[in-house]
């Protein structure tokens, strides 16, 4: 009986964490549905607030991630390269499944970028920290550093239009604002470099308002009768991007012998609900936006379960 009262706390504690990460994202994502209701936002935010963030504050958020992480005082190859494989596999499956299904593009694409994008750069770090502290912080950045570029070359693929030649979307990959960010910030991590204090603060200043803009701009996107239409595509993605990407590659990554902090990492990276830039680039590249933000909606609810359940799951068999 105790053993059964202590795994229920420990549960309880890991749920009672995990909405405290979620619920800032999805009240921010209802304080934008309220306040296009009362008219205060209007599309014509939605549209320039979606244009600044891809822009300017995602790009800046980017650079300013990767250029202030040391990636080779953290290098773990075969974490990054079987996180990598994690990505690709369900990228190239995902792709699959939407060519069968004879999704439009502009569906496909939403689909796609909403069943593997992660938002572990918020989630997923502050639980890696939660559960590690500094150490788990380091290594979590190494993956940050891999997901970011990865991520974003995956979406735009996803994203471009199947009519589109390999030149065009190639063009697409180097005209892509968060690309140029990661090209700009990877020598400045490589080499070690920092920058002068007056660009962090400024740099981290504008980063910061990525987040709340997108969702903000998720919110007064939202409406009901979409909602249900796309349940279906959305729901699917997000049981891909909450239970089958995180639980098919921690259980690999257990079977081939990782060590439980690193099996732990993984499935909070792979697990993060989907990344609110998601909606961002949906909306500049002409995929289904609307679409894009019923995943983030329910893959961030979702997640308060998944997550939870994952992680008291490996501290129930000793991985943590």
């Amino acid at each position: 009986m105790n053993h059964q009262l202590q795994g229920l706390a420990l549960y309880w504690d890991t749920l009672l964490y995990t909405t405290r990460m979620v619920a800032p994202i999805f009240l921010l994502v209802l304080l934008g549905a309220l306040l296009k209701r009362a008219r205060l936002l209007d599309e014509a935010f939605v549209q320039t607030g979606s244009r600044l963030v891809f822009l300017v504050c995602l790009p800046t958020l980017v650079f300013m991630s990767i250029s202030q992480t040391h990636i080779r005082q953290v290098l773990d190859l075969p974490l990054m390269g079987l996180t990598a494989l994690a990505v690709l596999c369900t990228y190239l499956a995902c792709a699959f499944w939407a060519k069968l299904k004879g999704l439009a593009d502009a569906d496909r694409g939403a689909f796609v970028q909403g069943a593997f994008r992660s938002n572990f750069g918020i989630i997923g770090l502050a639980m890696a920290i939660s559960l590690f502290g500094d150490a788990g912080l380091a290594r979590a950045s190494v993956l940050l550093a891999l997901g970011i570029p990865m991520f974003n070359v995956l979406s735009i693929l996803a994203l471009s239009s199947r009519e589109q030649n390999w030149l065009a979307t190639f063009k697409n990959v180097c005209k892509n604002p968060l690309i140029i960010a990661v090209v700009l910030a990877l020598p400045l991590s490589l080499m070690e470099l920092e920058l002068p204090s007056v660009v962090v603060d400024a740099g981290e200043s504008l980063g910061r308002m990525t987040l709340p803009l997108a969702l903000l701009t998720i919110g007064a996107t939202l409406n009901l009768r979409d909602l249900r239409s796309d349940s279906k595509l959305a729901t699917q993605a997000s049981l891909v991007k909450l239970v089958w990407m995180p639980g098919v590659f921690s259980l690999l990554a257990w079977a081939l012998g990782f060590a439980g902090q690193d099996v732990a990492l993984l499935f909070v990276m792979l697990g993060s609900p989907t990344a609110a830039a998601a909606f961002v680039m949906a909306r500049a590249m002409g995929a289904n936006a609307q679409l894009t933000a019923n995943i983030i909606l329910a893959s961030t609810l979702g997640s308060v379960l998944s997550l939870s359940g994952g992680i008291f799951l490996m501290r129930l068999f000793g991985l943590l």
